[in-house]
């Protein structure tokens, strides 16, 4: 009996210590202020914004990259895809453009140079082509019908020299007229008739040595031989032995090549620049001294498929050394003009309305910026707005950068104009009109799967215009709508039948 007491008593006792113990946890905890309590490591205080607990950065709020409407204020599985959310950063929504990493930018190859100052158009390069001189082209053509009989220069680009026998002709119809001039000559008539028998003969083109032959011969001479009117190459040969001429025929094209044009190509931004006689240093390749010439005109004429404007430079070809069809360099010497921006022509991105570069501002980050651009100075372009003198842009891999800011939602393709809202998809449903007010209509549609949506009763918004006067509550229909934002709006709302189940 005595050990049975015993152990009642210290049952009971540590009954006792327990309740006491229990009730002073209570006191304690209820005294306890909330900045005393134990924080787990990484974990952000209630009053701090949200903070990424693996990377520790600052954490705006989450959203599905599919529908980036919708803001969560805490991570989880995105309502609309099965996939998670999507955190977005304090650091990366800060400004305009988009950040990138080092170690982003070293694997996409980016390389950045400055908006500098520079000398523009001290000189303009550009290529041509040697050609003939038109103007010293001479054309030899036939006067009379007759035979070829012997051809002196037989083969195109020959040189001839002037006063050179080209062909010997043989004109049988001057031989009655030049009997008959000699019949004049001897009758001796007097002055007023030999002088009419020697203008038939002029008008006949029988030249002056025929004549002149045929007088100290006594005998009319039928043949005559032509000569070159000037120095240079054959261009044309129209004829051979034995061929038979007629007047207006071209024989011979004979081209001087004492003198050759360059027809310089100058594209469409840089003729501006080029003046009549503005002096020209041609250069051709394999030889070492240059020409020195003039610009004597700009042609009214572009070619369409290279969009360059011809530019005439007449040269001096001492020893004949420039021949046509060369290919040489034009170099355009004019005083250097007053000092301008300049970028690297590869840094600009042409969209075909704009041009457009790449900003590269600190902390990693890029902003598309729209420039008016000018002159062009070798492999720079002038920029005449849109920079400043010390600026950053991307030289290279800026079409990498855009890709990687499309992915981030950042540069907008490099859109640079205002903001525009993406066209947004077209929904169809059918279901039952639950109630009509201005706002919009309730309706009780059936799955949705475009939007991969359940049976439900939800409301939208009316359709522009309103919503039309025949639509009924309890009317069956067949509708389509397109989320704007946070809502959604019907697009189209058609009648079903009254068979149709919705």
């Amino acid at each position: 009996m005595k050990s049975t007491a015993i152990v009642s008593v210290c049952i009971v006792a540590g009954a006792l210590v327990a309740v006491g113990a229990y009730q002073l946890g209570l006191r304690q905890h209820a005294g306890a202020r909330p900045d005393q309590s134990v924080t787990a490591p990484n974990s952000a205080k209630a009053s701090d914004p949200l903070v990424d607990p693996k990377t520790g950065r600052k954490v705006l709020y989450w959203h599905d990259p599919m529908a980036p409407g919708k803001k969560f204020d805490k991570p989880g599985k995105s309502p609309f895809m099965d996939m998670p959310l999507v955190p977005v950063y304090a650091d990366e929504s800060a400004g305009p453009g988009v950040s990138v990493s080092a170690g982003v930018t070293q694997s996409l190859g980016i390389r950045t140079a400055l908006v500098r100052k520079a000398d523009l158009a001290a000189s303009l390069d550009v290529v041509g082509v040697v050609a003939p001189n038109e103007r010293a082209t001479e054309v030899v053509q036939s006067r009379v019908t007759g035979y070829i009989e012997k051809l002196h220069v037989r083969a195109v680009l020959d040189p001839v020299k002037k006063g050179q026998a080209l062909a010997t002709i043989h004109a049988p119809e001057w031989a009655a007229a030049l009997e008959e001039y000699l019949g004049v000559r001897r009758a001796q008539p007097g002055p007023a008739l030999v002088d009419a028998a020697r203008a038939r003969l002029r008008l006949l083109s029988i030249p002056d040595s025929v004549v002149a032959s045929s007088e100290q011969s006594g005998k009319a001479q039928s043949r005559f031989t032509l000569t070159a009117p000037a120095s240079g190459v054959v261009a044309e040969l129209g004829v051979r032995d034995g061929a038979m001429v007629s007047p207006g025929m071209t024989l011979f094209r004979i081209v001087d090549l004492g003198s050759v044009w360059v027809m310089a190509s100058v594209p469409e931004a840089l003729a501006g620049r080029i003046r009549s006689g503005s002096q020209a240093e041609v250069r051709v390749a394999g030889i070492a001294d240059a020409f020195t010439g003039k610009f004597s005109a700009v042609l009214p004429d572009v070619d369409p498929a290279t969009r360059a404007v011809k530019a005439r430079v007449e040269l001096r070809n001492p020893g004949l050394v420039l021949k046509p069809g060369m290919f040489v360099r034009v170099a355009l010497k004019q005083e250097a003009s007053e000092q301008a921006l300049v970028v690297p022509q590869e840094s600009v991105i042409t969209t075909g309305k704009r041009s457009v570069v790449i900003l590269a501002l600190d902390g990693g980050k890029y902003s598309p910026v729209e420039v008016t651009l000018g002159r062009e100075n070798g492999a720079d372009i002038e920029v005449r707005s849109g920079l400043s003198e010390g600026q950053k842009v991307v030289a290279s891999g800026q079409f990498m950068l855009d890709s990687e800011a499309s992915l981030k939602s950042g540069l907008s393709r490099l859109d640079t104009g205002p903001a525009k809202a993406p066209s947004s998809p077209s929904h169809s449903a059918e279901g039952k009109v639950e109630s009509i007010d201005k706002d919009g209509v309730t309706i009780a549609h059936g799955p949705v799967p475009s939007l991969k949506w359940g049976a439900m009763t939800m409301a939208f918004k009316n359709p522009p215009g309103g919503p039309s006067k025949d639509l009924k509550v309890g009317a069956r229909i067949h509708f389509e709508f397109v989320q704007q934002g946070d809502e959604y709006v019907l697009q189209h709302v058609m009648p079903l039948g009254a068979g149709t189940k919705p």
